[in-house]
């Protein structure tokens, strides 16, 4: 009798206990509940990696050519590349003083500066982005000093929601460059460890990561902004290179597993058009709205696809297929010649393509040049002309400014070409494309009229956009007296200065056979499967 009594009251008050708890969980949003059942998981799955982190395994670096030569002969070419170098130690160096640990440095009132895409904390983006041009420029002393920084204060574990691509790109890619060329455990060390930090976005129902990650809890969300809760191409398909050399150098397949799924999820949907849209649902699968373009949301899902199979030796013959079909929808619906005569990449929109090309978009001229040796049907000449044209086109979006510099978007509608319309697009924040695109048809044609185009724009943004304190981008390139933005992006280091120094460097300075630059400009090795133990390493049976 009592037994039962007891154990009824026990029910009852387990019972009420319940109800508390229900009421608690139904005053949350669904998003909340999931994400805390989501951290639970990853708790338990970070407890189970505690017990077994075991120390990296050696791996052999792969054969490193050419990674400190490169001085030209001619000794105006010479002055030209010192004048680069002495730009990158004046951005260097007021970050140095005025913004040191601090994502980036406003130049102009001398203090840090931080974007949403790095979250809340200060992971000093500027020194992990720019230690490659550092070392390929001979500063050791500068690099020294950013590894010193890495090694003390480069923290993971901050309670930071950041942008899973963009801490990919500018990040892992940063490190493991760094390692590769310096050959420094600790650039290894910290690239892997983000990588982990980076894994809890994949936990979504298709395996599409989220865009952003909380570092700490480990818990992910897609952008406000974006078509209804829709991951975005560029992003989720910018993450092959870094995950690919993740799995070489800690011989674990997770990450390469991880890339291969959201290819082959990929190679399975429908394409309208036979272009890829720029939003795609990480809950459901399916493609948000139909945009499409080449320029940002799309940009280096194309790109990704051409290097995964030039870093593969050549070997991944699926990834060039993916890049030769996507190119040729391209070229079919996005491709068209101007009344003036100029070749430009528009954006499919709504049924219809916008006459409009964006700053983003003119490293296409360079992936066309780079992916035109291996295209189908003898095509190379063919793609190393449409390199050469959209690189016209993008050199006439600087020329037809005031300050010689380009604008973020220009358009091609009636009298209008090459410029921007609206005062929102009139801005050059320190961009690297249209340079980016100079130094590939340079390499693959040394036509001399590359080398004249980069030295103006570097005139031009030494003239316009260097400050005392640094580098800002500019608010109008169509005006005499521009305002600046105050910001000196920590791609300005990483990508802008290092193309130009590359324009005016020879060819043995990081050759294109034995490097692929990801899409931050950060140089990896080429995996040669024959001497590595790539063959060796389960990631890759």
């Amino acid at each position: 009798r009592e037994e039962e009594e007891r154990l009824r009251n026990k029910i009852r008050a387990d019972h009420e206990k319940a109800l508390e708890e229900a009421k608690e969980k139904l005053k949350k949003s669904r998003d909340e509940i999931q994400a805390e059942i989501q951290t639970e998981k990853n708790k338990v799955v970070q407890e189970l990696k505690k017990k077994d982190s075991k120390p990296l395994p050696p791996v052999p670096l792969p054969n490193l050519i050419g990674i400190n030569s490169g001085e030209p002969a001619d000794l105006d070419i010479r002055e030209k590349r010192n004048k680069i170098k002495e730009m990158m130690k004046h951005a260097w160096d007021n970050y140095r003083q005025y913004g040191w640990g601090h994502n980036e440095l406003k130049p102009i009132a001398r203090k840090g500066h931080s974007t949403n895409i790095f979250g809340n904390s200060q992971m000093g983006a500027t020194i992990v982005d720019a230690l490659d041009t550092l070392y390929i420029m001979g500063l050791h002393d500068e690099f020294r000093e950013g590894q010193e920084w890495i090694d003390k204060n480069l923290d993971f574990s901050v309670n930071s929601e950041v942008s899973v691509f963009e801490v990919n790109i500018r990040f892992i890619g940063g490190l493991l460059a760094a390692y590769y060329l310096s050959g420094q455990e600790v650039f290894k060390i910290k690239a892997v460890q983000l990588a982990g930090k980076l894994l809890p976005a994949f936990n979504t129902p298709t395996g599409i990561p989220w865009a952003m990650v909380n570092l700490k809890s480990g818990v992910g969300r897609n952008w406000g902004w974006a078509s209804a809760g829709s991951s975005i191409l560029a992003e989720f398909g910018t993450l092959h290179m870094e995950f690919v050399h993740l799995s070489y150098l800690t011989g674990d397949p997770v990450y390469y597993n991880k890339v291969m799924h959201i290819r082959k999820l990929l190679q399975k949907m429908d394409r309208p058009n036979g272009l890829y849209p720029n939003y795609l649902n990480p809950r459901t699968g399916r493609w948000g709205q139909h945009h499409t373009s080449v320029g940002g949301l799309g940009d280096s899902f194309y790109e990704y696809l051409l290097k995964a199979w030039l870093m593969s030796d050549k070997m991944d013959t699926e990834a060039r297929k993916m890049y030769d079909d996507a190119i040729e929808a391209i070229e079919k619906h996005l491709i068209r010649k101007s009344n003036g005569g100029l070749t430009f990449i528009g954006e499919w929109k709504n049924g219809h393509l916008e006459r409009k090309m964006g700053h983003l978009t003119c490293f296409a001229g360079g992936m066309f040049a780079l992916g035109a040796d291996g295209s189908r049907d003898d095509k190379a000449g063919h793609y190393l002309q449409l390199g050469a044209e959209i690189a016209h086109t993008c050199h006439e979006s600087y020329d037809r400014t005031t300050l010689k510099l380009g604008p973020e978007a220009f358009k091609f509608d009636g009298g209008v070409e090459a410029v921007a319309v609206r005062q929102n697009e009139k801005y050059y924040i320190l961009r690297p494309e249209v340079i980016e695109t100079y130094w590939y048809m340079w390499r693959f044609t040394h036509d001399p009229k590359y080398r004249q185009w980069g030295w103006e724009a570097t005139q031009a943004i030494d003239k316009y956009c260097r400050v005392s304190s640094g580098f800002s981008g500019v608010k109008d390139v169509y005006s005499s007296s521009p305002t600046y933005d105050d910001v000196q992006q920590s791609f300005f280091l990483a990508e802008t200065l290092k193309y130009l120094y590359l324009l005016f460097s020879n060819d043995d300075l990081l050759p294109l056979d034995n490097w692929v630059f990801n899409t931050e400009a950060h140089p990896l090795p080429v995996l040669h499967l024959a001497n590595t133990t790539l063959s060796g390493n389960p990631a890759y049976r």
